[in-house]
């Protein structure tokens, strides 16, 4: 491989109340984190307040949108999920290269994303509790997973209490001892 597994990240803060992970191409995701990164700071910055998870979506949603026009340059090759929270609650959006995005409860990009979203449609429920709804994320990830699932190899980012905090690698063995 040209890449140590171990040092490949896919899950990312943006800022203390949202992160994101990504499906395609890594260096594209880093241009879009980079810049999601900077209107969270700017907007604190001039707002004295995290940036409301919406409007960075949006804000992201334009930067897609923008190289799908412009001359010169070739459309980012991922796909990224959101999750954050803010004043008006938790959030979870997909945004694909076209620009496009959209609200979810639950869902998955990629590879398997088809079989892993029927799976989350069986398992997910709004009354969930955060330690439920953990589980029934690993346990969707291990469906599709290729190989064995370690928590070396995986990265798990959630959002609780208005933070988004992502997954210590002790943190995470406990949870993949109990699956």
């Amino acid at each position: 491989p040209l890449a140590a597994s171990l040092t490949v990240q896919k899950v990312f803060v943006l800022d203390d109340h949202v992160g994101c992970t990504y499906s395609g191409i890594g260096p594209d995701c880093r241009v879009l984190v980079d810049a999601a990164r900077k209107a969270c700071q700017k907007y604190r910055l001039t707002y004295h307040e995290p940036m409301p998870v919406s409007q960075l979506v949006r804000q992201i949603s334009s930067l897609y949108q923008e190289f799908t026009q412009s001359g010169g340059v070739r459309p980012f090759g991922c796909s990224l999920l959101v999750a954050g929270a803010d004043s008006q609650g938790n959030h979870l959006y997909q945004v694909d290269p076209s620009g496009t995005f959209w609200a979810w409860k639950a869902t998955s990009i990629g590879k398997g994303s088809t079989d892993a979203k029927t799976f989350l449609e069986k398992r997910y429920t709004n009354e969930m509790e955060i330690e439920d709804a953990v589980h029934t994320a690993l346990l969707t990830l291990k469906e599709g997973f290729d190989g064995t699932m370690t928590a070396e190899n995986t990265q798990v980012g959630r959002v609780s209490e208005g933070k988004f905090e992502l997954f210590t690698v002790d943190q995470l063995k406990d949870y993949l001892d109990q699956i």
